[in-house]
Parts: C-alpha cells; sequence; structure tokens
C-alpha cells in the first residue's frame, strides 16, 4: 500500500473507532481532511480494517476487549430472539474491531421479507424501516432499532438486513482475508467461550 493510501487509512481507522463512522464515509472525510481531490484512489476496506486494529492496539487496548463482549452479548440477545430467520451477526462485531462507537449488524434470512417487521410489531419494537446497499451493492430492506446495552450503559444501533432465505446457502463465502464474512448463533456463542472474547 502507498503511504498517501496508508495515511488515508490510518485518518479513516481513527474516525471509525473513535466516532462510529463507516469505513465509505471515514476514507472520503479523511479525503477531505487531507485537502484532497475527492476523486483520490482510496485505499481497500480490508486495509482501512487493518489500521482499525492498529488504532485500537495503540488506543483502546484496555478498554475495547470489554466494549467487543458487551456488543457481542448484545447481538447474541437480538440473534436468539431473532432465531427463526436464521440471524447471522456481521461486521465490526463479529470481526471483533468493535468498539463502543460501533452498531450491530445482522444479516436476517426470510421466506417473507415483511415477517421480520411483523415480528418486531407484535413484540411493540420501536424500528425504523429503510433501504440499504446489502452485498455486492444490491438494495435489501432493513430494520433498525435502539437497543440498550446495560453492560456500556447506552442505546446501540441494531440493523437488521432483510435477505431471501435462497440467500443463506452464499452467506459464509469467504472474504479476502480469509474469513466468513459472518456468523450463526452457534459461531457467536463460541466466540463468547474463548478466552479472547
Amino acid at each position: 500500500m502507498d503511504s498517501l493510501k496508508s495515511e488515508i487509512s490510518a485518518i479513516a481507522a481513527r474516525l471509525v473507532v473513535e466516532e462510529g463512522l463507516a469505513y465509505g464515509p471515514a476514507k472520503r472525510r479523511a479525503v477531505r481532511q487531507m485537502g484532497l481531490p475527492s476523486r483520490s484512489a482510496l485505499p481497500a476496506n480490508e486495509e482501512v480494517e487493518d489500521a482499525v486494529m492498529e488504532h485500537i492496539a495503540l488506543f483502546c487496548a484496555q478498554t475495547q476487549p470489554g466494549e467487543l463482549l458487551a456488543l457481542r452479548r448484545l447481538a447474541l440477545l437480538w440473534m436468539e430472539r431473532l432465531s427463526a430467520f436464521a440471524p447471522h451477526l456481521a461486521g465490526a462485531v463479529w470481526h471483533g474491531s468493535a468498539t463502543r462507537q460501533s452498531d450491530v449488524h445482522l444479516d436476517l434470512f426470510c421466506d417473507d421479507s415483511k415477517s421480520a417487521e411483523l415480528m418486531l410489531i407484535d413484540q411493540h419494537v420501536n424500528y425504523l424501516a429503510h433501504s440499504v446497499a446489502g452485498w455486492h451493492g444490491a438494495t435489501v430492506a432493513a430494520l433498525s432499532v435502539h437497543a440498550f446495552c446495560a453492560e456500556l450503559n447506552e442505546e446501540i444501533g441494531v440493523h437488521m438486513l432483510i435477505y431471501d432465505l435462497d440467500d443463506l446457502r452464499g452467506a459464509l463465502r469467504q472474504d479476502p482475508k480469509g474469513r466468513s464474512p459472518r456468523g450463526n448463533l452457534t459461531a457467536v456463542r463460541q466466540l463468547l467461550h474463548e478466552p479472547t472474547a
């Protein structure tokens, strides 16, 4: 990675960790902060993720493991609540780079895209329905809630992306680092029992 992309990655990583920005917006803001042209070549998300882990190791080594554990426990609660929809944890909470600024991202797999929404209505959960870019940039329905995390004593965003049940087959294809991009209930329970969790 060239030095300019390295610098963009480092600034973006700080924004991700300290402000909870997603990688895309963090990279674009880093470019603006550096006074670079808006069409500057950006580092790949994997490069930013590496910089996030370096930033955490340098500045958050004492607090991040506990915050990550709290977020994974919150994710597990919601996954158990949504177990009828084959929930899979994704993003920073799954990969281990989450801090208290991070949101929980769950992928749900449904026969009927409205079934998860109906379940939230039945349980009197306030949510926001919207559309976001899912895998490969395709637009998918999403449901977002604010869930109180007692361990962190604050509200955490929980975002549920709704996929067709058939999409579950491709859900565990490895990412460029050879990792599974998401994990099911069993995998998340295993994470919570690992000594480094």
